[in-house]
């Protein structure tokens, strides 16, 4: 299944219930970070971690995420690979290969 084929689940799923009124960019911001606390819930005591629940989490951040892409009108796609490359001109592999400081600081 390609990605485009999930992104069409997604919104049927969700037009499928009549959801969609309720999927206003600022409820689906704060559905995503809701979401993102409960992923890392899953790591709050312990480095150790249930993949099951993990992974539901992260589908859940997901999907909220490409709805919000769908209500703005944003390419997701085109969006993840611009800003891939913002990155990498921000990070090159010579300056920033093993290292984790910010750009700012390379």
């Amino acid at each position: 299944m390609s990605f485009s084929d999930v992104k069409r689940e997604v919104v049927k799923f969700t037009e499928d219930r009549n959801w969609d009124q309720f999927h206003t960019p600022e409820n689906l911001a704060k559905s995503i970070s809701i979401e993102a606390a409960e992923l890392l819930e899953c790591f709050q005591w312990s480095p150790d971690y249930d993949k099951e629940a993990a992974t539901e989490e992260l589908a859940d951040i997901m999907n909220y995420c490409i709805l919000m892409a769908d209500k703005m009108g944003i390419d997701i796609e085109d969006a993840i690979m611009d800003k891939i490359r913002k990155n990498a001109e921000k990070y090159p592999v010579e300056k920033s290969y093993g290292n984790s400081k910010k750009y700012t600081e390379l």
